[in-house]
């Protein structure tokens, strides 16, 4: 039987393809956001709950074996402020709750790296949390893993807390991963945006779907999958002034690149500072991307520049270079900045996939320890009984 699973904060689902793909069953899902609970059903078959995770009724989550979930960034991201107050933050802590009264097997905790600089009560957040589930009985492992690692044609660095009550969850191994779950050897493969990107083809009129090209990658052959066509691939609106200054940007190339006569008040701004490596940035065909943001249509916030034709990014690229499958599709009707954050927010499905493996692979451990141990108490029972058999039986 498959180990179940229940989703918090599943936004496009993510986390709950790569635990899919790992073999188990999600069979419940939650998220606050609309655009989420319309587009998951798209997507899985299946309903997500669309309320607060603060205003769930515990009594009403079913019991799973794993309970998997993001709580939002904003609180504890690298870019700002960190505010322990926000009570975005407290999500964090009903989470926590959540786990202590389901007790499930094994439990994910995925979020930025931030989060680790955070305080709460003179302690940093994932000490605090890791303490935390450690007295409820869990062995607690803590990953910084880097999705680039995993397949995926992104520099996207996150932190996961995960456990088990039985055994320790194994951080993966790349070099595994790739050539257990794929068949794909990492030191001989492409993962630059090239790769991710290049047979999606030209982009087309809004709500076109588009033709894929001849050839393509180890990448993209994973997330083509059986598809013919793909939605999603519209050309992006780019203002006279943008499409000006792409031009004068190379692959892997940022605002430097563009000369002062053509800069704008911004950019000289950027030159004159310093820093912002993606700003204005464009991909370069034979490297990962920068980390796909919530705002890929702007090319002042990110490396969102095309690696080969002079434009934005589309949703449908920005979901490759996020590793959500040609298949996904996002529920019309919402806000471009509210299907964008669905899309930037989301765990990529590949390193789901390998933290998935190792927690399924521990509590499969766990099982067959304790069925070892079951047997072995059992034939400890049993052995008086045969010996003073045997002994019955002598004269």
């Amino acid at each position: 039987m498959k180990p179940t699973a229940a989703s918090f904060f599943c936004g496009i689902g993510g986390l709950d393809l790569g635990f899919e793909w790992a073999g188990c069953d999600v069979v419940w899902a939650s998220d606050i956001s609309t655009i989420a609970g319309s587009s998951y059903p798209l997507n899985f078959g299946r309903p997500a709950i669309v309320e607060d995770i603060l205003n769930l009724d515990i009594d009403a989550i079913p019991d799973t074996d794993i309970i998997i979930g993001g709580p939002p960034c904003q609180s504890f991201s690298l870019v700002g402020r960190r505010r322990p107050d926000d009570p975005r933050g407290r999500l964090v802590f009903r989470y926590l709750d959540i786990i202590a009264a389901k007790r499930p097997r094994a439990f994910v905790v995925e979020n930025v790296p931030g989060m680790a600089s955070a305080m709460i009560d003179g302690k940093r957040l994932p000490i605090h949390l890791v303490r935390s589930f450690e007295d409820l009985g869990y062995h607690v492992t803590v990953m910084k893993l880097n999705a680039a690692d995993y397949l995926v044609p992104q520099l996207r660095k996150r932190l996961f807390i995960v456990g088990a009550l039985n055994t320790p969850i194994k951080v993966p191994d790349p070099v595994e991963f790739a050539r257990s779950a794929y068949g794909i050897d990492v030191s001989q493969h492409d993962n630059g945006a090239g790769a991710a990107l290049l047979d999606l083809g030209p982009p087309t009129a809004k709500r076109a779907r588009a033709k894929y090209l001849s050839g393509g990658s180890a990448f993209s052959e994973i997330m083509r999958g059986s598809e013919d066509t793909v939605s999603l691939h519209e050309r992006p609106r780019m203002s006279d002034t943008d499409q000006k200054l792409v031009s004068f940007i190379p692959p892997g190339g940022n605002y430097r690149d563009v000369p002062d006569e053509h800069s704008t008040p911004r950019i000289m701004r950027f030159k004159e500072t310093g820093g912002r490596t993606s700003t204005y940035g464009r991909l370069h065909p034979d490297r990962p991307s920068f980390t796909v943001n919530t705002y890929f249509r702007r090319p002042n916030v990110g490396s969102n520049f095309h690696p080969v034709e002079d434009r934005l990014i589309t949703v449908r690229e920005a979901m490759r270079l996020q590793s959500i499958p040609d298949r996904f599709e996002i529920a019309s009707g919402g806000a471009q900045d509210a299907r964008n954050a669905l899309i930037g927010n989301a765990v990529p499905p590949l390193l789901a996939h390998a933290v998935a493996r190792e927690v399924i692979a521990a509590l499969l451990t766990s099982t067959a320890t304790a069925a070892g141990a079951a047997q072995s108490a059992l034939a400890q029972l049993a052995l008086p009984q045969r010996t003073r058999g045997v002994r019955e039986c002598l004269p």
